[in-house]
Parts: C-alpha cells; sequence; structure tokens
C-alpha cells in the first residue's frame, strides 16, 4: 500500500488547510483498516489529528476536534484532512498514515510540510 499526501505547504493564518492522501495498491474500505492524520510540529513529538475507519466512521483528537474534519471519497481512493482556523501553532509535518488495531501505523506518506504564514 502506498500512500500520498498532496496539499498546499503555505496556509495564511484563520485560513483552512486542506491536505488530499491518494492511496494505492489497496482500498480505503478494506475491512478493519483506518486512515489516519499525524502531526509532527517542530522539535515535538507525533501526535494523531485524527482517522476515518474503512466504514466511514471518525475519530479526532480531543485538542483539535473542534477545528478538524476527515472525509474520503471512495471513488477516488483518497481522504482528506481539513483543519480550520490555523494558527502560528499549527506548522508542522503532517503525514497520512493506515493500519489496523493489530498492525498500527502500518503504511505511511512522506509527509507534507506545511507552513502557517501571511
Amino acid at each position: 500500500v502506498q500512500l500520498q499526501e498532496s496539499g498546499p505547504g503555505l496556509v495564511n493564518p484563520s485560513q483552512t488547510l486542506s491536505l488530499t492522501c491518494t492511496v494505492s495498491g489497496g482500498s480505503i474500505t478494506n475491512n478493519y483498516y483506518a486512515w489516519s492524520w499525524i502531526r509532527q510540529p517542530p522539535m515535538k513529538e507525533l501526535g494523531r489529528i485524527g482517522s476515518i475507519t474503512f466504514s466511514g466512521d471518525t475519530y479526532y483528537s480531543p485538542s483539535l476536534k473542534s477545528r478538524t474534519s476527515i472525509s474520503r471519497d471512495t471513488s477516488k481512493n483518497q481522504f482528506t484532512l481539513q483543519l480550520s482556523s490555523v494558527t502560528p501553532d499549527d506548522p508542522a509535518v503532517d503525514y497520512c498514515t493506515s493500519g489496523t488495531a493489530a498492525s498500527g501505523y502500518e503504511y505511511w506518506g512522506q509527509g507534507r510540510q506545511v507552513t502557517v504564514s501571511s
């Protein structure tokens, strides 16, 4: 399974960041798989933003829940992150990942550097 992030690398403060993960070599509807967004801010640890499961259920990190939406397009085998009202605290490398409860974050995209600046 291969994952590839796409989207703007520069976002203005207060705008919405939108990133898309295109999946190949497997289907986002494969049983038991969850498709997640993970971020790594500068000098900080990796943290999960949220996930969408093979059945379309979503989970969001409590700290980002009010600003986060994850959706999917099964016809394109893609899932998308939207993070609204970005601030200068939001710059990070954002990764899309997938795996099961047993395998953890088994597959990773290469990451997308996101900068917030006016």
